[in-house]
């Protein structure tokens, strides 16, 4: 057994990358372990590949897309950050939504609950529709307007409306897609969130080009052709989805039988996504101000900002894949009745997770500059993006402690209390520190980089701390 569980060290270095490699076929390809039961190290290694490639895919595109439109220019590349500032709002409510589901159906996988979790998994598909609505129509019928209070430049609001318009109009498909892998993660099915994200943003990155610069019978459409090209491949990755769940993965299957209203869980799992929503939108909302005094100071202050933020949301990515990992062992061994398994698995990932990040940090700081130009030829932006990317640097490694631990307060069903964290360090001290360093004192975008380097340091340390008192393990889903 214990070769089967990469326990290793005393094999013979053939045998020893055999297993391993046997291991990565099983990740990739999806298994049908039992992650209450299997070694901590194979159940993470098991669960953390597909999901670090199914983010680092989503990051990939994000870099990519932000490639392209650098070519439109500091303007065009403002109106992706603009824009993004309403769609955090719905990944927000996208993304609490996800924690509740990946919680429920992860308790109910540990309790050998499958039907439980497949009707958990029809209602927030019924709830990811709903929620959905209400963007629809802002996009649709007020994309000026939403760039306008935002403080967009002239050509964002007589251009870049349409990219606006695209990607808020046809915002059901992002929140399916975060939802349904949501479920595909919390049964152990990591493997097939990860294939639906290559599918989805692989043809992203092959469309991207060609919508935005035209390529032979298909005409240049700009900025507008980036956000077509995000709307088609997405929507093709949810169909995937659906498929595949109907279908049967390895640990979860939907039938007809399934597909009906259910007050009951559908009240559940809103109880259970309030905290999720609540930590995500205050997380957002803090960006949207931020972005705001950014846009007060200049458009090269928010193009260079926005590709820092795709910089770190790449590198970001393998660490929430870890910790995602986090969030389905949490909820799986604790639906088994062994929380110190699921503290355990925390420490593990989190160790991994600041390795990683110091590593990135190394990154940051000696080639920002150049990761920056690789973007944009404008000497503003690139000294903006190095500085921000620079201060990351100080304490990144921080942040992997942070996101493993909220993953498991959000994995054990606790979303209140990241919820009463991001309160107090985003609202009560990132937005009033942020404006009182870049307005009142003159520092203008550094003050707001500043500002954001103190607060998240400050709550990933306080986070941490909650996390080791464990009152997390007493939460009920």
């Amino acid at each position: 057994m214990e070769s089967k569980d990469l326990n290793v060290a005393e094999q013979p270095k053939s045998l020893r990358r055999k297993s391993i490699w046997l291991a990565l076929k099983d990740a990739i390809r999806g298994t049908e372990a039992d992650y209450t039961q299997v070694s901590l190290r194979k159940a993470i290694f098991l669960l953390a590949v597909p999901m670090i490639l199914e983010l680092v895919m989503e990051s990939t595109f994000a870099v990519v897309d932000i490639y392209f439109v650098g070519k439109l220019g500091a303007s065009a590349v403002a109106t992706v950050g603009l824009t993004e500032t309403y769609l955090f709002l719905l990944y927000s409510v996208a993304m609490g939504l996800s924690m509740a589901i990946t919680a429920t159906v992860a308790r109910r996988t540990g309790e050998k609950n499958k039907e439980g979790a497949a009707k958990a998994a029809v209602q927030s598909i019924f709830l990811a529709l709903l929620i959905s609505l209400p963007f629809t129509l802002a996009g649709i019928f007020f994309s000026k307007d939403l760039l306008m209070l935002m403080g967009a430049d002239e050509w964002s609001i007589a251009h870049g409306y349409k990219y606006t318009r695209w990607m808020l109009g046809g915002n059901a498909i992002i929140v399916l897609l975060f939802v349904i892998n949501a479920v595909f993660r919390g049964a152990g099915d990591a493997a097939i969130a990860m294939r639906v994200l290559w599918i989805a943003n692989g043809i992203n990155i092959i469309l991207d080009p060609i919508l935005i610069f035209g390529w032979g019978p298909v005409p240049a459409m700009g900025i507008e052709g980036a956000a077509i090209a995000t709307t088609i491949g997405r929507g093709i990755g949810v169909a995937t989805q659906v498929w595949v769940l109907v279908k049967g993965g390895k640990h979860i299957r939907v039938t007809l039988e399934h597909i009906a209203w259910n007050a009951r869980i559908l009240m559940g799992i809103i109880r259970t996504s309030l905290g999720g929503v609540g930590q995500m939108i205050v997380a957002m909302t803090s960006w949207i101000f931020l972005m705001r005094i950014l846009a007060g100071i200049s458009s090269e202050a928010v193009a260079g900002s926005t590709i820092a933020m795709r910089i770190m949301l790449f590198t970001l990515m393998p660490a929430w894949g870890l910790s995602n990992a986090a969030a389905t062992l949490v909820g799986q061994n604790l639906g088994a009745g062994n929380p110190d398994r699921a503290e355990s698995a925390v420490w593990k990932i989190g160790f991994y997770n600041m390795i990683f990040l110091i590593i990135v940090s190394l990154i940051y700081f000696v080639f920002n500059r150049s990761l920056i130009g690789f973007f944009t030829e404008d000497p503003t932006v690139i000294n903006i993006g190095a500085e921000w990317l620079k201060i990351l640097s100080y304490s990144y490694f921080v942040y992997g402690w942070w996101m493993v631990a909220t993953q498991a307060f959000n994995g054990a069903g606790d979303t209140k209390t990241p919820t009463m964290i991001n309160l107090v360090f985003f609202w009560l001290i990132q937005i009033p520190l942020s404006y009182f360093l870049a307005i009142s004192l003159g520092w203008a975008h550094s003050g707001v980089f500043w500002g954001i380097f103190f607060s998240e340091t400050s709550v990933a340390l306080f986070t941490l701390y909650l996390f080791k008192r464990g009152r997390w393990k007493l939460a009920t889903v």
